[in-house]
């Protein structure tokens, strides 16, 4: 083997634009045929058969199938991904605004309204202390409340 092999003569620029468009177009079919399997378990309107018949469709015969489907059902794929990211986003939304509401103030706020309180005098040191651990451990003014209230009014 005295003789070099240099790959690059043996394979020219245009037969590399080739190859690089053919593997695209690759990847491109198998999102679509994958996209469209999607939609076919997204859909609501179809019954379980219809289900089984496009995908068994789309799978044995792929490009017939997926030419079929989409110059049949292809109008309505995107309407059925905008309204399951709406969907997405509703529920994103309301998952926020109850995490966000909480179910009272925050320690921040109560650990403020005990330092304001110091503040004026109407708390002395130790109490308020006690009442800064209490609120540190999660036991804040509406656990305590019950008990409080029912051992200050005997």
């Amino acid at each position: 083997m005295s003789e070099d092999m240099y790959l690059a003569y043996d394979y020219p620029l245009l037969s590399v634009f080739w190859t690089m468009l053919v593997l695209f177009l690759w990847i491109m079919w198998f999102v679509l045929l994958f996209r469209i399997i999607v939609d076919i378990f997204r859909d609501d309107d179809l019954s379980g058969w219809a289900k089984t018949g496009w995908l068994v469709f789309v799978i044995l015969l792929p490009f017939l199938g997926v030419f079929v489907y989409v110059i049949a059902r292809g109008r309505n794929m995107g309407r059925r991904e905008i309204a399951q990211a709406r969907a997405q986003q509703q529920a994103f939304d309301s998952y926020v605004r109850e995490t966000a509401k909480g179910t009272g103030p925050s320690n921040v706020d109560e650990l403020a309204k005990l330092s304001d309180l110091r503040t004026r005098g109407d708390l002395t040191d130790e109490e308020f202390v006690r009442a800064k651990q209490l609120v540190l451990s999660g036991h804040g003014p509406a656990d305590r409340a019950g008990p409080a209230a029912s051992a200050s009014g005997r």
